[in-house]
């Protein structure tokens, strides 16, 4: 059982949505942010990634940021670039991406059902990014990214969805970054609402997808608000965090690849080859296409690698492709034991597609690229509950949901 509930959002007129609508802010660097808030003063990463309004010597992590932020909030509300809904509502959010659409309930959840175990995670956090959203979180008193959350499919709550969107126009229409469609739906009324409240009563549990730390972060803010002001009562609204829920079934993970900075030793394809059968493709770019399978740039040429099956791993973590690379050749070949902290590997989103791979390489940025089959969503949920946790860097979700969109008022301020 989960708890879900509507809220008054924070969000974009609808003549300004497109100027507003960013990325998310952990898909850029600040430099890649400041250029594309110089170019545009409605862009949501003004609130976001506040340093970008900020001397270029300030960190990204100075309490002037955190400050910058929250006045930016404030003043997209003065500049009416957002408003406030004077009615909780639920919303609707669906994405289309090369003729795929994803449709998500966007909705409050509680944490609560965070630190029961009824949301669950599938990844470690790094104690730095956490500080960094508690800090924003804490500041601005509200959630200004959503948490991409998942569940398995329920027809009870596909029926509801599907109706209001047969009957209803979108609020919001249009086309943003990769081509990407976003549409959005209100829904105010209170029979629906009610409905889908009941509906994840049902539903047994929710999966963080996307938002590891911003879940942490609106946690650790929330738990802290109730110290703060402990006669509040259960239904304060920084009991409950921003989140866009999606049936697991509309989901889709795409590769996230390694790209590698070490020596290559002479006999490295021999070592390989003890636990890989190893094919020379050529110039042509290899791409997994089932599990247990790799593709490995190396020296101008990519190769095609099957793991042996005695080194396929045998419980839910070690048999993932993620783990099985890590576990057969970056800690054993090249001594790389910690791939959250080590500086000699890096990670590239499958969006970005194989080429990118070779040109790091051929580039000498890196000496060896791996291309990955990417992990399931059954994968996500079977690992999830296990109460077990992914390699780093294990999923690459897309289409990313914009920023900007929806703003959650923790109301403590």
């Amino acid at each position: 059982m989960v708890k879900i509930r509507a809220f008054k959002a924070i969000r974009p007129s609808s003549d300004v949505v497109n100027d507003v609508a960013s990325l998310p802010y952990d898909v850029l660097n600040t430099e890649e942010a400041r250029e594309l808030g110089d170019a545009n003063p409605l862009s949501f990463l003004h609130i976001d990634k506040a340093e970008i309004d900020l001397a270029k010597d300030v960190s990204p992590y100075d309490a002037s940021v955190y400050g910058q932020a929250s006045a930016n909030l404030t003043a997209f509300q003065d500049k009416e670039w957002l408003t406030k809904d004077a009615t909780p509502k639920l919303y609707l959010y669906q994405l289309v991406m090369n003729g795929r659409p994803q449709t998500g309930l966007v909705t409050c959840t509680a944490i609560d059902d965070y630190v029961s175990g009824a949301i669950k995670k599938h990844e470690l956090t790094r104690e730095e990014k956490e500080l960094d959203r508690i800090r924003h979180v804490d500041v601005t008193d509200a959630n200004t990214s959503p948490i991409f959350l998942t569940y398995r499919s329920n027809a009870a709550v596909n029926e509801v969805v599907d109706a209001w969107i047969g009957s209803h126009d979108p609020v919001y229409d249009f086309d943003s970054f990769h081509d990407v469609t976003h549409r959005i739906w209100t829904v105010d009324d209170a029979d629906v609402v009610n409905k889908l409240t009941e509906a994840f009563e049902e539903i047994p549990a929710l999966y963080i997808a996307d938002g590891h730390h911003r879940t942490e972060s609106a946690v650790k803010v929330g738990l802290k608000r109730r110290e703060e002001f402990p006669d509040a009562g259960a239904n304060a609204e920084f009991n409950f965090f921003l989140s866009v829920l999606f049936p697991q079934d509309q989901l889709e993970i795409l590769d996230y690849n390694r790209v590698v900075d070490v020596p290559i030793a002479p006999d490295f394809l021999e070592q390989i080859a003890l636990k890989f059968d190893v094919e020379k493709v050529g110039k042509e770019a290899y791409k997994p296409a089932i599990p247990n399978t790799f593709g490995m740039y190396l020296d101008g040429a990519w190769y095609g690698l099957k793991v042996k099956p005695e080194f396929a791993g045998g419980d839910v973590i070690a048999s993932l492709d993620v783990s099985i690379l890590a576990d057969q050749v970056l800690e054993p070949l090249f001594g790389i034991k910690d791939i959250r902290r080590d500086d000699r590997i890096n990670f590239v989103g499958g969006i970005r597609g194989l080429a990118e791979l070779a040109k790091l390489v051929d580039a000498g940025k890196y000496t060896v690229a791996f291309s990955m089959y990417p992990p399931t969503m059954d994968n996500l949920l079977d690992v999830a509950d296990a109460g077990a946790i992914m390699p780093p860097k294990s999923t690459w979700f897309e289409p990313k949901l914009l920023s900007g969109l929806f703003v959650h008022d923790l109301e403590s301020k």
